[in-house]
């Protein structure tokens, strides 16, 4: 009975388990959505087995509790620190893959979705970041489960960056800020060129440059426009006028 009696403390005394045992109860935790007691056992599984392929996954994994419980921060900085101590570990590409999907999914917080606010309303800095980090995945890792997701992403942060600056341009075309307007809408031109929000980019290009009285570079923007999108609705009431 007294054995018993040990062997039956043993198992409940969280001191006395093996490196397996801690990890079974943290991937148990994940599973379950218990993200913070999956984060308190991979901590201690770190602390006290820090060598070999459990503690290892536990870095990875902690990654993924911090992204499910939407902490940006802490998911990027276990991500990284994964890449740094194991950059050639066969799962490396999830580290980079769950970086980007952190700046990806940043939270607009409260105030943003009581506004509706727009993701290209924003500061695009964690769009960048997020941009950067599936860029690095799809380069190192070509191959990699999650680069077609990756590349996708990249697209629609693509589109988001090209549309912040349109958001910008229009910004300044209302107060009357012309040479700054043509200046965004040059620049989303430049890097964005395939994005939808170019028809937008070259309307602004020909109304500012309009109010600014600069008819060649006016015309020229004009032209392109006729030429990449007739179907706009602005190139219609021009014709339309013309034909008049």
């Amino acid at each position: 009975m007294l054995l018993s009696g040990c062997s039956f403390l043993d198992k409940q005394d969280p001191t006395t388990w093996s490196a397996e045992k801690i990890y079974r109860e943290a991937k148990d935790a994940l599973d379950s959505g218990q993200y913070d007691t999956a984060v308190k056992h991979y901590e201690t599984l770190e602390s006290r087995y820090p060598y070999g392929r459990y503690a290892q996954q536990a870095q990875l994994e902690i990654a993924y509790a911090y992204y499910k419980q939407s902490e940006q921060a802490s998911t990027v900085a276990a991500a990284e620190r994964f890449i740094k101590l194991h950059p050639n570990h066969p799962n490396v590409d999830y580290a980079y893959y769950l970086k980007g999907l952190a700046y990806f999914n940043e939270d607009l917080g409260v105030l943003g979705n009581v506004a509706g606010q727009d993701r290209t309303e924003r500061d695009p800095k964690s769009v960048r970041e997020a941009f950067d980090a599936f860029k690095d995945l799809v380069q190192r890792y070509p191959d990699s489960r999650y680069t077609p997701d990756a590349i996708a992403r990249m697209r629609f942060l693509v589109n988001a960056l090209a549309f912040h600056e349109i958001h910008v341009a229009r910004y300044y075309m209302k107060r009357g800020a012309y040479v700054a307007a043509a200046n965004r809408a040059q620049y989303a031109l430049k890097n964005y060129p395939q994005a939808p929000s170019s028809e937008e980019a070259l309307l602004i290009l020909v109304k500012a440059y309009d109010a600014l009285g600069m008819t060649q570079l006016r015309n020229d923007a004009d032209r392109v426009l006729r030429m990449n999108f007739p179907g706009n609705a602005y190139v219609k009431d021009m014709v339309s006028r013309s034909e008049r």
